[in-house]
């Protein structure tokens, strides 16, 4: 966490220092609320009481100047479901912020450093036994990464990077399996990894109401180079009208230490949307 927080701040004085004309910044922020409810009274066939909502927030500043292009993106998202005489459970959780520097030299490839980091808002719970229990909460596990190398601007909406990259994942009360070596007797709180990074970003207007974007993140470890981690992230939004909209997410993970196979979450949610910039 320190050594992104450190990154961002070289950036932020890299750009001021570099950068003498106006500051001009594109800004968008988006987010949404999507509320479902189903209710039964003596209904022959059967069913549950259910009611489930989900809030997001997505935000991208970008600051394009003459020598750089500097891209400020995040995701939040949180929801909860209900069905029956169950608690309330979670059912989407995710912060995920990105800063990007890029050095323009007049080619389609171009130097960039970034730092990224990722964890959650609230505690996740196990609930596939027959009592549940706690496996993590904010910046428990945290994941961050430092990188540097090339980008290449393919087209207005499709962009690739490739480099070198640091990466940390931090835990504190939850070790394993996200940062403890088993390996060792000492039980680890922090797991450090240098490799290589590519991150792949598209943004597809499939027409004047829907938009496709998507983000591919792959990370290789040189102490496993031969395991690759896998962050791949998919949003469909349709708009009904300036307010109504409907977003199909799915999204893949697969990550071998903290498991063999690989990890799916899929949602499809329909509600409020609303453009602050």
């Amino acid at each position: 966490m320190k050594a992104m927080l450190t990154l961002t701040v070289v950036i932020a004085s890299m750009v001021l220092g570099q950068e003498t004309e106006a500051s001009v910044w594109q800004k968008s922020i988006q987010g949404g609320i999507n509320l479902t409810q189903t209710g039964f009274d003596n209904w022959a066939a059967g069913g549950e009481n259910a009611y489930a909502w989900q809030m997001n927030l997505n935000y991208k500043f970008v600051q394009d100047l003459e020598k750089t292009t500097w891209s400020n993106t995040g995701k939040l998202l949180y929801g909860a479901t209900k069905t029956g005489d169950q608690e309330m459970r979670k059912s989407a959780d995710e912060i995920k912020l990105e800063s990007v520097l890029t050095y323009k030299k007049g080619l389609k490839i171009n130097p960039f450093i970034a730092v990224t980091g990722e964890t959650q808002f609230a505690a996740g719970m196990d609930y596939s036994g027959d009592s549940l229990f706690q496996i993590s909460t904010f910046m428990d596990p945290g994941y961050f990464r430092e990188s540097f190398g090339a980008g290449y601007a393919i087209n207005d909406g499709l962009g690739t990077r490739l480099g070198l990259s640091f990466k940390q994942t931090i835990t504190t009360d939850y070790p394993a399996p996200y940062a403890d070596d088993a390996a060792t007797t000492t039980v680890e709180t922090m797991r450090s990894e240098f490799g290589a990074e590519s991150v792949t970003d598209l943004t597809y207007n499939i027409s004047e109401t829907a938009i496709f974007v998507s983000k591919l993140e792959l990370f290789s470890a040189f102490s496993a180079i031969d395991e690759i981690d896998v962050n791949w992230d998919n949003i469909l939004t349709v708009k009904a009208s300036d307010y109504i909209s409907m977003h199909m997410n799915f999204k893949m993970v697969y990550d071998k230490d903290i498991s063999v196979k690989r990890q799916i979450k899929q949602s499809m949610a329909f509600g409020l949307n609303y453009t602050f910039i």
